[in-house]
């Protein structure tokens, strides 16, 4: 991958999430006039077209219609571009406004937007391993666990809780963004045809493999989620039954 002298050497001197944890930089007098958020603008731009892979801060700054050089007066290597895009896209999930229908609605409100945006930027959830740092991810995460906490689910729970959330929502986005595009029937089929042949070897997967069943991925996404807040609740009740005998 060709990113230019000036990206290598800025990059040895940072890291995945550091854009988080240092001041934001201030362009001295002569800076051009090109803002951060115009920059990262066109950087989901370009992911949503062509992929994580594909972005470059030479090809960044062509789209932008200026140098490389001029990028780095608002960021400093092409993971703070990524940390930043992620945390723009997040704003897009639309958090659950107070006195909604109760903490199950709200979780899944909040999980089906996040699921929404996975799948309309396709390139981001396979970059959520990234510390996640920014303010509209820390927003929404900090609504889900703020939801679960009224709930009444407490430690150890807590945690695997909204883990167990977040990764399912992160594993069905990559899954459906990674599946071939144009080309799922055609997939399908032929994973039905092998599963078939070694039906002896994978009973169970011939018969009800998810590769099998037609492809109803918002179906499927919200029978799963549905069974992980029956979990919750469950979990959550036996609790209160415990604290009360």
């Amino acid at each position: 991958m060709d990113t230019g002298k000036a990206e290598s050497g800025t990059r040895r001197s940072g890291a995945a999430g550091d854009v988080w944890l240092r001041s934001s930089a201030r362009p001295g007098r002569d800076a051009p006039p090109l803002s951060r958020a115009r920059i990262i603008e066109e950087a989901v731009a370009l992911l949503d077209a062509e992929g994580a892979d594909r972005l470059t801060m030479r090809r960044l700054a062509e789209r932008l219609g200026t140098g490389s050089t001029t990028l780095y007066w608002h960021v400093k290597t092409k993971d703070d571009v990524l940390d930043l895009a992620l945390d723009m896209i997040f704003a897009e999930v639309e958090i659950p406004p107070e006195g909604g229908q109760g903490w199950r609605a709200d979780i899944t409100a909040l999980i089906s937007g996040w699921r929404a945006v996975l799948l309309r930027h396709p390139w981001s959830a396979a970059l959520l391993g990234r510390p996640m740092l920014g303010p509209n991810v820390l927003a929404r995460s900090e609504f889900l666990y703020a939801t679960l906490l009224e709930a009444g689910v407490v430690e150890p729970h807590l945690t695997a809780a909204a883990y167990g959330l977040s990764n399912y929502v992160i594993g069905s986005g990559l899954m459906q963004a990674t599946w071939p595009a144009g080309a799922e029937q055609e997939a399908r089929r032929a994973a039905r045809e092998h599963l078939y042949a070694n039906r002896e070897r994978y009973p169970a997967l011939a018969a009800h493999g998810p590769l099998v069943a037609d492809g109803d991925w918002d179906t499927s996404f919200a029978l799963g989620l549905s069974w992980l807040l029956d979990g919750i609740q469950a979990d959550v009740a036996g609790s209160a039954g415990a604290t009360r005998a």
